[in-house]
């Protein structure tokens, strides 16, 4: 159950400002470190990778301790079973990927497109 590290890169195009978070591959129990984008309100995250029975959600908090699952615009929680991409409703100061169970070749990359 490691805190796996996360890589930002600024995107800046035609006055558009924007940022991608990339985590490493999560496994089972694994959580990502938390991304602060208060200035960025229209949010997607992506799942892909080996799945092996596992859920990943993605989750929000904004005091950094209590995270809570996250909503699609549909109201549905963010949890998924198989690769996918979902925008984000809420906007919390802190949000982060969250492998909640899976097999042994369990590998997600979640990848966050933020734009303000």
């Amino acid at each position: 159950m490691a805190v796996k590290a996360k890589t930002e890169a600024r995107i800046a195009q035609a006055g558009v400002k924007a940022t991608v978070v990339t985590w490493a591959a999560l496994a089972n129990g694994d959580s990502g470190d938390p991304v602060e984008l208060a200035s960025h309100t229209d949010r997607s995250v992506q799942f892909v990778g080996t799945f092996d029975t596992s859920t990943v959600v993605w989750e929000g908090s904004n005091d950094g301790t209590n995270y809570v699952t996250l909503t699609d615009p549909q109201g549905n929680a963010i949890s998924k079973t198989a690769a996918g991409i979902e925008a984000i409703s809420e906007m919390t100061r802190y949000m982060r990927p969250r492998c909640t169970a899976g097999g042994a070749s369990t590998a997600i990359v979640p990848t966050l497109f933020a734009k303000g």
